[in-house]
């Protein structure tokens, strides 16, 4: 069983399923959590004004992001999206 970044155990409730829709349905899912996580870290980020909490923001949005890109990565490594169809969120550092 892989295992992402999810930090919840999953119950299937399609117990016939192989292992690869389950490896991939529970990606997608947490593509869909870091997204929805990235958006609260930017909502936070731009209703604190305390330089401390910034600074937290900061960080928080950071690691989210990193996060993100790992997950598109295997989503990409594992045909789930096509590479071509993988934009950087807002404010992703694109390297190639």
């Amino acid at each position: 069983m892989k295992s992402f970044f999810s930090h919840t155990t999953y119950a299937t409730d399609e117990p016939d399923l192989p292992a690869k829709d389950n490896d991939e349905k529970r990606l997608l899912n947490d593509l869909r959590l870091t997204r929805t996580e990235l958006e609260i870290a930017y909502s936070g980020f731009d209703n604190v004004t305390e330089p401390d909490l910034i600074d937290c923001y900061i960080y928080k949005v950071n690691a989210v992001l990193k996060r993100y890109k790992f997950l598109m990565e295997k989503a990409v490594e594992l045909n789930i999206v096509k590479a071509a169809d993988f934009k950087p969120l807002p404010g992703e550092d694109v390297q190639d």
